[in-house]
């Protein structure tokens, strides 16, 4: 199996940076690695709340950079599981797994993941990349998804600014050029944080990012699934999304107003409150239609009635 760093210098630089920030980080927790699916494993454990919540980041994302998120997850009162996706850089395994990692392969690992650290039922809650791992877990301990922004369900959209970013980001990497490819991921108006900028920067001068996830793994199992996007996602905007989920999941794309693809990083305490919302629209939504979630307001719960065909709790 390859492995994503460039040299060995570079995977130390980066585990040297990831470190510093968990070491910042004033949340006390718990730093762990396993072994799942044969490959070296890092967690984050925060929290003591009764629910138990497992984060999974997106491409090139881990948990020295979701700090944020699951800050707001513990202040909301969950237990807190970060994990280090493998073949992501970050303190887990550089290799993909095999066959270049495909999702079969994730979901298996995060199920594994979550037999060795929690002892009942959990939520999670993944991004991007992280999302298309969650929805490939079969695992019998999840008994519940938040799925934001999630890759796996339609084919990521690349602009000719999202080009125009990525390629001097990635040829030439400097932090003015990952500022500029941070900004297309965020709402119009809004800057990246500066050690996002210098994540990037190492990432693109160190490491081989992974390209899209391929079609998720639907588990034959029901699980109770709420799906949110940003409204101003590049890669995956409501309009091409909605429709895929509610063709996938037989449920509706709920949306963030004056967010973009990270709204992880955009609105995290926002995200920390909809672990105990439905995962169906309300009633008077028309179906296929996207639903908006605005922060700091609840949408309302739908009445109980028996799902359509096709259609999961």
């Amino acid at each position: 199996m390859t492995s994503i760093y460039r040299s060995t210098a570079g995977r130390e630089l980066i585990r040297r940076w990831c470190l510093a920030r968990l070491d910042a980080w004033p949340v006390p927790h718990e730093r762990r690695t396993v072994t799942a699916e044969g490959t070296r494993t890092h967690l984050v454990l925060a929290g003591s709340g009764a629910t138990t919540v497992v984060f999974v980041p997106g491409t090139n994302f881990n948990a020295a950079t979701s700090l944020p998120q699951a800050t707001a997850l513990v202040e909301a009162g969950h237990r807190v599981l970060l994990t280090d996706v493998p073949g992501q850089p970050g303190l887990s395994s550089g290799a993909r797994g095999p066959s270049g990692g495909r999702l079969a392969w994730y979901g298996a690992w995060l199920g594994e993941v979550i037999e060795q650290v929690a002892s009942g039922p959990v939520a999670v809650m993944g991004h991007s990349f992280g999302a298309a791992v969650a929805l490939s877990c079969d695992s019998p301990r999840v008994d519940r998804l938040v799925l934001v922004s999630p890759g796996g369900l339609t084919r990521l959209r690349v602009t000719p600014g999202v080009l125009a970013a990525s390629v001097p980001w990635f040829l030439r990497p400097a932090p003015a050029r990952s500022a500029r490819l941070l900004r297309t991921m965020l709402a119009p108006g809004r800057g990246p944080r500066e050690e996002l900028v210098d994540w990037m920067t190492l990432v693109a001068l160190h490491s081989r990012s992974s390209g899209a996830p391929g079609a998720a793994v639907l588990p034959a199992r029901p699980v109770p699934r709420l799906v949110v996007s940003g409204e101003h996602d590049v890669f995956l905007p409501p309009r091409r999304l909605g429709p895929a989920v509610r063709t996938a999941l037989g449920t509706d794309l709920h949306v963030v107003p004056g967010a973009g693809h990270l709204v992880v990083e955009e609105c995290p305490a926002h995200l920390s409150t909809l672990l105990d919302l439905p995962d169906r629209p309300a009633p008077d939504a028309p179906a296929g239609q996207a639903g908006r979630l605005h922060p700091g307001r609840r949408p309302p719960r739908a009445a109980a009635q028996e799902p359509r065909a096709g259609e999961e709790r």
